[in-house]
């Protein structure tokens, strides 16, 4: 079993900055890509970013130059400092990997629990 626990959630002000955390525990091989989606009210999950186990990064247009991810490989951890921040960020936010839980077995995506994000004055 894999468990992915996310953190860092909150209430800020626009403008405000918010850093997220999920680390990921249980059976863990390896892990491939690490990332983050957000789902606000009455929305489809969408993704945020991601990067690979070697650190190579994507985000998606609305968040570009705002918010930054990275990863610590030792301590299975996935990180989003989220700066500047807009009403439009408030969301749902869910950390996502692709963890091979043995040499031979498939890679397979596991879920974070999903951490509030509040921007509001």
């Amino acid at each position: 079993q894999v468990q992915l626990v996310g953190s860092g959630g909150g209430l800020v002000q626009p403008g405000g900055s918010l850093r997220l955390s999920c680390a990921a525990s249980g059976s863990i091989f390896s892990i491939r890509d690490m990332g983050w989606y957000r789902q606000a009210p009455g929305k489809s999950r969408e993704w945020v970013t991601s990067i690979t186990a070697d650190g190579n990064t994507n985000y998606a247009d609305s968040v570009k130059g705002r918010f930054t991810i990275s990863r610590d490989n030792a301590k299975n951890t996935v990180y989003l400092q989220m700066n500047t921040l807009k009403p439009e960020d408030s969301a749902v936010y869910y950390c996502n990997a692709d963890v091979r839980t043995s040499a031979w077995g498939p890679t397979r995506g596991y879920w974070g629990q999903g951490t509030q994000v509040t921007v509001s004055s």
